[in-house]
């Protein structure tokens, strides 16, 4: 047996019961001060509806071979991005952080390309009502193939899969761009051969909002232990008559309180909760977890003071980590 098979052994045998043992991973390997280049090789629309959704969300494909980031990204991880030119005050644009939506084995099978979910931020300035394009955004999306971009990175820690990921099952709850780790978690879960069962739930307005639907759909054909389930919130869903949140998924799954159902997987206490979306969805997801399983089964995931603990729809995100408090079995990454 080797050290880090013997390290991962005691680390996993001296874990909580549910709880995760979490790996240590390469975090700022390339720093904002000493950026590295790396160049498109790819950019498409990867939304359903292509030309018929108003959000433009491209799948950009950035090559980083040579570089410290190089086979140095783990699924789950995010990369800067430093956008050429200076803001009105005449200083350098900041820098923007993107989670990778690829494996860890990268686009290219050997970690050398890493690529992200961009979305075009397009909107009005409230004062003057002109229109205001996101710098960076709109950077990523505009580059062509064989374009340069100042990278750097990786950064993040904890929203990785565990040390051991077969000692647990995954359910992920993704809105918009939140797709992009969720895509690359379940890539490396699927192919790594785990038998881990996995639930994406992909919340979006529209269906021509979806993102990466078409790849997900084929996932779920492809492999037993995945599911993906969308939730439609302006739009009545396939298989119910209404328009769902992805917390109404919780109660409102396909396939009922059966077997494989979200809610069979939730009472498990080999179940991992991960979020990525929109700031405000973790509260709805939260407020779900109490309705379909109630306090007492809710409680593996988040445990609530006495006061507000009877009246769910009065919570908010500003409770979080004060009167509502997610237990290590719940990764939250929202913006």
């Amino acid at each position: 047996m080797s050290q880090t098979e013997k390290t991962m052994r005691e680390k996993t045998e001296t874990a909580v019961a549910g709880e995760p043992v979490m790996p240590d991973v390469s975090v700022n390997l390339v720093r904002p001060n000493e950026p590295v280049i790396g160049r498109v090789v790819e950019s498409e629309l990867c939304t359903l509806g292509k030309r018929k959704s108003a959000a433009f969300i491209r799948h950009v494909a950035i090559d980083v071979s040579g570089t410290p980031l190089a086979g140095n990204f783990r699924a789950g991880q995010s990369f800067g991005v430093l956008p050429p030119g200076e803001t009105d005050r005449g200083k350098p644009h900041k820098l923007r952080l993107y989670s990778i939506s690829s494996p860890t084995r990268g686009e290219d099978g050997e970690g050398n390309v890493l690529a992200t979910s961009c979305k075009r931020v397009v909107d009005e300035h409230w004062d003057d009502h002109k229109l205001f394009l996101g710098v960076c955004s709109n950077y990523l999306c505009d580059a062509q193939i064989g374009d340069e971009i100042r990278v750097t990175g990786p950064s993040g820690k904890r929203f990785v899969l565990p040390v051991d990921p077969s000692q647990h099952d995954y359910v992920f709850f993704a809105t918009g761009t939140g797709i992009a780790p969720f895509r690359a978690l379940s890539i490396d879960l699927l192919e790594g051969g785990y038998a881990s069962k996995v639930t994406l739930v992909m919340g979006s307005p529209y269906r021509t909002d979806l993102i990466y639907d078409e790849q997900l759909r084929e996932l779920d054909e492809k492999y037993e232990n995945f599911r993906y389930v969308t939730a439609i919130s302006r739009e009545t869903q396939d298989d119910l008559d209404r328009r769902l949140y992805v917390q109404d998924r919780i109660k409102h799954d396909p396939l009922g309180t059966g077997p494989g159902s979200l809610s069979e997987q939730l009472a498990s206490d080999r179940t991992l909760i991960y979020v990525c979306g929109l700031a405000g969805m973790e509260i709805g997801i939260f407020r779900g977890l109490f309705d379909a399983l109630g306090r007492d089964a809710a409680s593996a995931y988040v445990q609530v003071d006495d006061e507000i603990a009877g009246d769910p729809s009065s919570w908010n995100k500003r409770m979080i980590n004060r009167q509502i408090r997610p237990t290590k079995r719940v990764f939250l990454e929202v913006y």
